[in-house]
């Protein structure tokens, strides 16, 4: 039986009478949405309630699902003494959701920490839950660092368990909204926080869960949100159903977006299994994205899928121009995957015969050799960014005065250790930024004594 319902709700302790103590009524309106979706799950009368948190254990590339056979909590820590839960867990579920993951080689399942402790994202929701419902055990998801893709991914997988163990199931993907709407929040503000607000009310309102795939995760980020993963895993697990969606509230009172929605799926429908489309559109977008890129990260391109699917240095090709093979450069291979880095190496001088045969070497070493991440396999090629960073001579510099984040790239060099930055990264922002960070990668501390050396680089796309 496939998943009945699913909710999207938050979680603030605030909410709960203990905790709030009179200060839970400016949050009427959502307290009164989260009574109806209460009231609509006990209505339904679930066999099992999965609950997604970002407040769970949390891995950078793995999805913890709760171990063991329950767990207890208590809302102590929020100054409500005494308000205690113990949920019993869904074994036969759980297993049958490791099982699915392992025959996947998907990343999921409950080895690592074994939390017996409900977190406030399970609580909350559970809170009203109970008043209303006592009936049904409980499965309790983490989220993790992996792109949203692979979020969804995992929603996949728990419609196919839910599936197949023919169970009643709700799905309630717990997670707050954004936390930087107000300057009198305790989060401050940020122009982002109202837009993410706004857009994910209105994809959620129209169950347009494709759309939340979308979402670029550094704005994410800055938006402070911590439920949009929860809420990409719940339309994984609707996937491929259409959804009769509704908006039953969204506040903004404490400077937190309160958001909540329910979903009941009604039929089957081919027009939304989203992560295929998804997938179709991103391998379309990269792939003119390469066909338009210069030389130089088409040769290293060719070097990646050459060494990866061949497991073969390429040879030089033809046809190269001749700036190509007659420089000599040290040069960096940056290799991202869905917006995220997935390997970056290279070198500071040159250490072959010329600027090509130097991104030849570095895309595999980049690849396949950075100690930061697993090597690329086949099934990711198509889904990478590169890029190349052509490195002029370094020239030693006096102070900080003649740095810049944006322009300059930065050597410190302490006796034989040795760090590099490139120029004009990500969150690097600052001069002293950008120092301390080269001296975490070459291990030189406060304390040693340090040169400086700054390099401009040609970047290509």
């Amino acid at each position: 039986m496939p998943i009945v319902a699913a909710f999207m709700v938050p979680h603030p302790p605030l909410i709960i009478p203990e905790v709030g103590k009179g200060a839970e009524e400016q949050l009427e309106v959502t307290k009164t949405a989260y009574e109806r979706v209460a009231d609509e799950i006990a209505l339904l009368q679930p066999d099992t309630i999965i609950i997604s948190s970002p407040h769970t254990v949390m891995y950078a590339d793995y999805f913890h699902i709760s171990p063991g056979n329950a767990a207890m909590g208590s809302l102590d820590r929020f100054g409500a003494n005494g308000v205690k839960f113990i949920e019993e867990y869904d074994i036969e579920l759980v297993s049958e959701i490791e099982r699915i993951a392992s025959r996947k080689s998907f990343p999921a399942g409950t080895l690592g920490e074994k939390d017996r402790n409900l977190d406030h994202g399970v609580m909350v929701p559970i809170s009203f839950i109970r008043k209303k419902y006592r009936g049904g055990k409980i499965v309790r998801v983490g989220l993790s660092a992996l792109p949203l893709t692979e979020h969804y991914k995992l929603g996949q997988i728990i419609k196919e368990a839910a599936d197949n163990t023919n169970k009643r199931i709700v799905y309630v993907a717990s997670g707050d909204l954004s936390h930087k709407l107000q300057e009198y929040g305790p989060y401050g503000y940020a122009p982002e926080g109202p837009v993410y607000d706004q857009k994910v009310m209105d994809v959620c309102e129209r169950g347009a869960f494709g759309e939340l795939l979308e979402f670029d995760e550094k704005f994410c980020e800055r938006a402070a949100e911590c439920g949009h993963r929860s809420f990409v895993i719940m339309a994984g697990a609707l996937d491929g159903m259409k959804v009769m969606a509704s908006k039953l509230s969204h506040q903004d009172i404490t400077g937190v977006g309160y958001g909540i929605c329910s979903f009941y799926p009604t039929a089957a429908d081919n027009n939304r299994y989203f992560l295929d489309e998804y997938i179709l559109k991103k391998v379309r977008e990269l792939s003119r994205l390469r066909e338009k890129s210069d030389d130089y990260v088409k040769l290293a391109y060719k070097s990646v899928y050459n060494y990866v699917l061949h497991g073969k240095e390429l040879k030089l090709p033809d046809n190269l121009p001749e700036e190509m093979l007659n420089t000599h450069a040290g040069a960096f291979v940056s290799i991202h995957e869905n917006g995220k880095l997935r390997g970056c190496i290279g070198t500071t001088s040159p250490t072959t015969d010329n600027v090509a045969l130097e991104i030849i070497q570095n895309a595999i070493s980049a690849s396949t050799k950075d100690p930061r991440f697993d090597a690329i396999k086949a099934d990711e090629l198509k889904f990478l960014e590169i890029s190349v960073d052509v490195l002029g001579n370094p020239e030693d510099i006096s102070g900080l005065s003649e740095l810049d984040a944006k322009k300059y790239g930065v050597i410190v060099s302490s006796g034989r250790k040795r760090g590099l930055l490139l120029p004009d990264l990500d969150g690097v922002d600052s001069v002293e930024q950008q120092i301390e960070i080269a001296m975490q990668k070459g291990g030189i501390t406060r304390d040693d004594e340090i040169h400086l050396q700054r390099f401009e680089v040609v970047r290509h796309f």
